[in-house]
């Protein structure tokens, strides 16, 4: 299989998971197209969306299912994303589309989180990708600057902003072995709005697209 079709057939299943006549939270990102498009043939099903961003906002408003906030929603029963990197603990490195915070915020509000992904993403360390890190614009320097005593190498995302108006550094070389830990320790730099680490807010159920098909898999599961 390629990488799109193991893409298509994660998202394919991951619409099995969905409960019905419920708001659920959509992520931003390839993979997230592919689950959107297989929303079409669901959609009846579902009461409405809250979108992390306005390119899966579009896509989702012309398959015909309502787009809501969270303040209309309330607590999520599912979220559904991608990611760019994913371990066997469920943490994840996010944010490579630049929607991070929303994603984050919407992962919070959720009670599940699946993650859809093809097998290139499933790694056994994180840190291959660079984590992306956003900050407020006039912060970039102090934050870049404490970004390299951690370890890091920022670079600055060129001609990007984030829907939010922020700027990303995309830091690569950091220890990423406790990334709870480092997750917290750069969301405390003054001027960081959020980093790519989905850490603190695992994903609860990976369904991973690969050569044979899908697997669904659990922290659980990879016990052991």
């Amino acid at each position: 299989m390629t990488q799109d079709e193991k893409k298509r057939a994660a998202a394919q299943r991951a619409v099995a998971l969905l409960p019905r006549d419920e708001y659920i939270g959509v992520g931003t990102g390839s993979t997230v197209n592919y689950f959107i498009e297989a929303l079409a043939a669901v959609k009846d099903d579902i009461r409405g969306a809250v979108s992390t961003s306005r390119a899966s906002t579009e896509l989702l408003q012309k398959i015909g299912i309502p787009v809501v906030t969270l303040a209309q929603s309330g607590r999520l029963p599912i979220y559904v994303d991608g990611a760019d990197e994913i371990n066997r603990s469920l943490h994840m490195i996010k944010g490579g589309g630049g929607a991070l915070l929303a994603e984050k915020i919407v992962a919070h509000a959720s009670e599940r989180f699946v993650c859809i992904a093809d097998d290139s993403k499933y790694v056994a360390k994180l840190g291959t990708f660079p984590l992306p890190v956003e900050v407020v614009p006039m912060a970039r320097s102090l934050v870049a600057q404490e970004l390299i005593r951690m370890g890091g190498k920022p670079e600055l995302r060129v001609n990007f902003l984030t829907e939010s108006g922020h700027e990303i550094l995309d830091t690569s070389g950091l220890n990423l072995d406790l990334p709870v830990t480092m997750e917290e320790a750069i969301n405390h730099i003054p001027g960081v709005m959020e980093n790519g680490l989905f850490a603190r807010r695992p994903a609860d159920v990976l369904v991973l697209g690969h050569d044979k098909g899908t697997e669904v898999i659990t922290v659980s599961a990879t016990a052991g």
